[in-house]
C-alpha cells in the first residue's frame, strides 16, 4: 500500500470521525467519509494497546492493509476510511480478519459485487 493512501494526521482522523459514517461488527469499526477531488481512497488504522502488544498490533495493521490492497478494485475512490480494531481481532488469523472486514465493508455498501475466490 502506498504512503499516499494512508491517513497520518490527527486532523484527518478527527474529520472522518466527526463527519463520516460508521459501521461496526464485533471485530472492527469502519468509518467512511467521501472526499471530493481525491483520486483513490486512503485508510487510517487504530489499534489500541488493550488489543495486544506491539507485535500483535502491527500484525493486525499488516493484515488490514493487505485486505484493503486485495479489494482496492472493488472499493470506491475518493473516500477516507478509518478502521478501529477491537479486542477479538488479536486471536484471529488472516482469513478471519479478511472475512470480518469484508462483512463490515458490505454492511457499509462499499464493496462492488466481485468474487475473489473464483479468480485464484
Amino acid at each position: 500500500m502506498k504512503k499516499e493512501q494512508r491517513i497520518k494526521k490527527n486532523e484527518d482522523f478527527s474529520s472522518v470521525f466527526k463527519k463520516g459514517q460508521s459501521v461496526a461488527n464485533r471485530q472492527f469499526v469502519l468509518y467512511s467519509l467521501k472526499k471530493e477531488g481525491q483520486a483513490s481512497f486512503r485508510i487510517g488504522l487504530s489499534v489500541s494497546k488493550k488489543v495486544g502488544n506491539a507485535v500483535v498490533r502491527n500484525r493486525i495493521k499488516r493484515y488490514v492493509r493487505t485486505v484493503f490492497q486485495t479489494y482496492q478494485d472493488e472499493l470506491p475512490g475518493g473516500y477516507d476510511f478509518v478502521i478501529i480494531a477491537r479486542h477479538p481481532v488479536s486471536e484471529m488469523d488472516f482469513h478471519q480478519v479478511e472475512s470480518s472486514l469484508k462483512h463490515v465493508m458490505k454492511k457499509a455498501r462499499l464493496l462492488k459485487k466481485v468474487d475473489h475466490t473464483s479468480q485464484k
